[in-house]
C-alpha cells in the first residue's frame, strides 16, 4: 500500500501490512485480559482499604502489572491508529487517550496517593477499567 504523506508531497511511503490482522485481533482481544486485570487489582485494593487490613507488598506488583497490560492495550490501540485503520467512532480513541493520561495524572500525584495506598489506586484501577469499558462500548 503506497501513502503519501501530507507534509511532504512528494514522499510516498510503502507500508507493510501483513501483520494488522494479527494486530487488529490480538487489540480486540486483549482488551478482555486488560480490562479483567485492571477490575480484579481495582476490587482487591478496595477490598483492602474497606476491611483495613495492611496492603501486602504483592499489591503493588499488581498494580504495576496492570498499568502495564492496560498500556499495552493503548500502544495496540495507537500502533493500529498509525497504520490507517480507525475505528467507527472517534469516542474510541478518546477514551485511549484518556487512559494515558489518566495514568500520566496517578504518576505526577503518586505522593497524594500512597497516602491511602490500596483505596487511591483501587479506585485508579476501577476508573481505568471503566474508561476501557466505554472504550469498547464504542468500537462503532
Amino acid at each position: 500500500m503506497q501513502v503519501v504523506t501530507r507534509d511532504r508531497p512528494h514522499l510516498v511511503r510503502i507500508r507493510r501490512l501483513t501483520n494488522l490482522p494479527a494486530m487488529l485481533a490480538f487489540h480486540e482481544n486483549w482488551f478482555f485480559v486488560a480490562t479483567a486485570v485492571t477490575g480484579l487489582t481495582g476490587l482487591w485494593g478496595v477490598g483492602i482499604a474497606i476491611t483495613k487490613r495492611p496492603c501486602p507488598p504483592v499489591y503493588g506488583w499488581a498494580i504495576w502489572a496492570a498499568s502495564v497490560v492496560m498500556l499495552i492495550q493503548v500502544a495496540a490501540g495507537v500502533w493500529l491508529w498509525q497504520t490507517g485503520l480507525r475505528p467507527g467512532d472517534g469516542f474510541h480513541v478518546f477514551y485511549g487517550v484518556v487512559i494515558a493520561i489518566t495514568f500520566a495524572l496517578a504518576y505526577v500525584y503518586r505522593a497524594q496517593l500512597m497516602r491511602r495506598y490500596a483505596l487511591s489506586y483501587g479506585l485508579l484501577m476501577l476508573f481505568v477499567m471503566g474508561l476501557g469499558l466505554r472504550a469498547w462500548a464504542n468500537v462503532g
